[in-house]
């Protein structure tokens, strides 16, 4: 078994508090957005453009499959389990430090709407942009679109296809003849 230096210990360390901190800050968002946004009027930050507007989602992103509680659930504990195992198993090396980095943003998004769904059998969204009808939204789904925006880009540009085979090697235990 491969030993881990003391800086990489503590650096692995350090993302897992990040991941603690980001989700409590989701869920520190949610619980004001319930204690002040629900049964209320929406509230215009910038008028006609962004408001505040306290929505109960029991669908997935864009509110598709309404009341899928149970599959969604599954399907978390599965990307969880997925995204904490490549967490564990991506080298702990400056090449891969953006990798980590989304890591980090994807494990507490995912974590932060399961913990809504399993609490209250959906999911509290209350970021809305009235321009342009985007879906109310919420700070796990920031997590969860950004990471996944900057894993396209890392992939379309920075990492190459030794470095996708590498990581389905570590993932996978998969062996390319």
């Amino acid at each position: 078994m491969q030993q881990i230096s003391k800086k990489k210990f503590f650096l692995s360390l350090a993302g897992i508090l990040v991941m603690f901190l980001l989700v409590l800050f989701d869920q520190a968002t949610k619980y004001l957005a319930v204690r002040h946004l629900k049964n209320q009027p929406p509230i215009s930050v910038i008028p006609d453009v962004f408001e505040l507007y306290y929505l109960e989602n029991h669908g997935a992103a864009f509110g598709i499959l309404q009341g899928q509680k149970y599959l969604f659930v599954v399907l978390t504990v599965i990307t969880l389990t997925a995204l904490i195992y490549l967490y564990i198993r991506i080298p702990k090396e400056k090449h891969y430090f953006y990798m980590h980095l989304l890591l980090i943003l994807l494990i507490p998004g995912a974590f932060g709407n399961f913990i809504d769904r399993c609490v209250n059998d959906y999911v509290i969204d209350f970021f809305y942009f009235k321009l342009i009808h985007f879906p109310v939204f919420n700070m796990a789904d920031i997590y969860v679109s950004t990471a996944t925006v900057f894993l396209i880009i890392l992939f379309c540009f920075y990492y190459n296809e030794e470095d996708i085979d590498f990581i389905l090697k570590q993932f996978l235990f998969w062996k390319k003849n």
